[in-house]
């Protein structure tokens, strides 16, 4: 299946570096694969090929070639100043793809000298957006399979379960160690699975910590390491004052929604919230507006599940229901007093209305109106 990314790219090509980034197995070798196969000359390599490696190093590719992909080679000693190189001195035709997870990711946010060399793309599990003729069926599909490529593709239920445990057993075995030298592997374990049971809950470092049996600093820094490699992202407390909202006790998602234990219920906020994440990353990279995924809550906890952040101003407020179609009062309560777009989305919905100012939307509708 085609990525809706792939023209994108193709175009910002012309123009500068493009780092592909986004979790294990999410597709991004194939879709740079794809884009290779369309290029008049393209050279894929492969840090972790031993062959290919010696043509990264000596720069082994013919003059003529148009379009150069390096895959994995966040793990080539100084590869930051490699890449500046290489593209400050490259021929005028030769452009340049570059694709990884944590470390790409990581290294943009530190600001370096490729500063203004490249273009971002993020890559995300597969949406209801962009599946064309998405259906009820599809989101089933979802919901039961998560978006990654393989598991939504696959032939059945059970090979997709196969490769959720292998999935999960490399992220742990071999992406977290690789990434950082972690000295206690079952508390980082434990925290993971922790985790996959308080989707949707805000979690506190300090009763994370009490149920590890480490210290709460330790937590953060397992999360900020899951958050690193694309395994959960941070939904925080939306507040014009950042200093007061990072205070706050935040809540997780996975962005493989079938690594959720919980009701359908959960499952179903997962899937939205990792949708909402992958339309905000769009709005982002492609228009450049500044974007966030937060949510609200009050100081007696009254809450509402999402808020679209863009340039800083809140522009909708979002409830996810399974099969309430009643309009919860702390959405009216927040779109009464502060006059922000409030929708509430239910999956088994009968008719769609707007109720006093609130709209009452599908979920398999909204999510297909979004980018990607």
């Amino acid at each position: 299946m085609e990525r809706m990314q792939q023209e994108l790219i193709v175009k910002d090509l012309a123009k500068k570096m493009v780092f592909l980034t986004g979790p294990r197995q999410v597709g991004k070798t194939y879709l740079a694969k794809a884009i290779a196969q369309e290029s008049e000359a393209s050279v894929y390599c492969n840090y972790d090929s031993m062959a290919d490696r010696e043509i990264i190093r000596s720069h082994g590719w013919l003059p003529n070639t148009r379009l150069l992909v390096l895959d994995e080679l966040h793990k080539m000693e100084g590869w930051k100043n490699y890449l500046k190189g290489l593209f400050d001195t490259r021929a005028p035709h030769l452009q340049i793809l570059v694709t990884g997870s944590a470390r790409l990711e990581t290294f943009r946010q530190s600001g370096d000298s490729l500063a203004g060399r490249f273009f971002r793309h993020r890559l995300n599990p597969f949406s209801l957006a962009e599946i064309p003729d998405a259906n009820e069926e599809t989101l089933e599909r979802l919901l039961e399979r998560g978006g990654f490529p393989e598991p939504f593709l696959a032939d059945s239920v059970t090979d997709a379960e196969r490769w959720r445990l292998q999935y999960i057993d490399g992220l742990i075995r071999t992406d977290i160690l690789d990434f950082e030298k972690v000295h206690d592997f079952r508390a980082i374990q434990i925290t993971l699975a922790l985790l996959r049971e308080r989707v949707g809950s805000p979690v506190s470092y300090s009763s994370l910590a009490r149920d590890v049996g480490v210290a709460p600093n330790t937590i953060k820094r397992y999360i900020e390491i899951f958050e690193a490699l694309f395994i959960v992202f941070r939904v925080a407390p939306f507040h014009r004052n950042i200093a007061r909202s990072l205070l706050k006790d935040s809540k997780f998602y996975f962005y493989d929604t079938k690594m959720v234990k919980g009701d359908k219920g959960v499952v179903l906020e997962n899937l939205v919230a990792i949708s909402l994440l992958k339309h905000l990353n769009a709005v982002d990279d492609y228009e450049g507006k500044p974007t966030s995924l937060r949510m609200l809550r009050t100081k007696d906890k009254k809450e509402v599940d999402f808020v679209l952040v863009v340039d800083e101003e809140p522009l909708a407020m979002l409830e996810v229901k399974l099969s309430d179609s009643r309009v919860s009062p702390e959405l009216r309560n927040f779109h009464d007093r502060y006059g922000i777009r409030g929708i509430q989305l239910v999956k088994n919905l009968h008719r769609e209305r707007v109720d006093h100012g609130i709209e009452v939307r599908s979920v398999l509708n909204y999510l297909k109106s979004l980018k990607l």
